[in-house]
């Protein structure tokens, strides 16, 4: 038997033994993503396990994740593989800066990314994820948007509203990476191949694109698409889903540079060790738990 058919084996009897179920980012290691219950976007993940019976969770994917997961399900268990497998883009906001920027803009209301600490949550008017994003922003009252912490998604956000929005300028460093140039430079090489990108690169390699969405928004447009080419511009663990979602179909990733080390960190064998351990546990205090949990709900009422 091998390495990973032994840690495959032993994650099943662990999940069995702690009535837990495993959750995968789409951008996590290929057998991650094979020995989870559920793969998927990040909040749509914590929604998903916080709608089943499991006492325990373990979310491969990176900090701010396991605190939505924690904000979600407040009643279970929720395990980090690596407790060192953050988001630098999240860490480019904290209360202190927020509060201070809110302060000069007054008159605008707080829309912040699920790609957030829960402290940040806690002290927005509402969230958003990348596929709502722009009809979040839309429903609000305010005409002046303070959005945190993706100046490229911000922006891509002001290219489809009236409102006025003001940047913070954090970025994803793996998407923020793809240039326009090398865009152009894979788009060149396959002619043939529709390009498909995440909105947090950066707003030049967004308007040439042919797509734009959430990595699930991604993963249907290529499955419903009578394409057979695609240029991928997001974290390259997605390319395994949609290999096995398109058998038929080719895919080229935009850059070899897409690769986030921080969703790399878990590892099946760390994630045997957290499921053993019960640890490392990721808890969130009740009171930016409550109020985190009202800026999710409001954008989950918007239709």
């Amino acid at each position: 038997m091998s390495t990973v058919d032994a840690l495959m084996l032993r994650l099943q009897e662990l999940k069995q033994e702690r009535r837990a179920i495993i959750l995968a980012h789409y951008y996590q290691r290929d057998e991650i993503q094979d020995a989870a219950d559920f793969v998927g976007d990040s909040f749509g993940l914590s929604q998903q396990a916080a709608a089943t019976d499991a006492e325990m969770i373990v979310f491969c994917g990176v900090h701010f994740m396991a605190e939505s997961a924690a904000i979600l399900s407040p009643d279970k268990i929720v395990l980090l593989p690596e407790p060192k497998a953050g988001c630098p883009m999240a860490d480019m906001v904290d209360i202190v800066g927020l509060r201070a920027f809110k302060a000069e803009y007054p008159d605008a209301a707080v829309v912040s990314y699920v790609n957030t600490t829960a402290a940040v949550k806690a002290e927005s008017d509402i969230c958003c994820t990348s596929s709502n994003a722009v009809r979040v922003v839309n429903s609000l009252d305010a005409k002046r948007i303070i959005f945190t912490p993706d100046r490229n998604l911000g922006r891509y956000v002001a290219q489809h509203t009236d409102k006025e929005i003001i940047v913070w300028e954090g970025y994803c460093h793996t998407h923020d990476h793809l240039t326009l140039e090398q865009f152009e430079q894979i788009k060149a090489e396959h002619p043939a191949a529709l390009s498909v990108v995440h909105p947090e690169c950066r707003p030049e390699v967004s308007a040439a694109a042919d797509f734009v969405s959430s990595t699930a928004g991604i993963l249907k447009f290529v499955r419903e698409s009578d394409a057979t080419e695609f240029i991928v511009g997001t974290e390259s663990g997605i390319l395994h889903q949609m290999k096995q979602q398109n058998p038929g179909k080719t895919f080229y990733l935009a850059s070899p540079k897409l690769i986030c080390p921080n969703m790399k960190a878990n590892t099946l064998a760390k994630t045997v060790q957290a499921l053993e351990n019960m640890q490392p546990c990721i808890t969130v205090p009740e009171d930016i738990r409550i109020k985190a949990v009202q800026a999710l709900d409001r954008m989950l009422a918007i239709k």
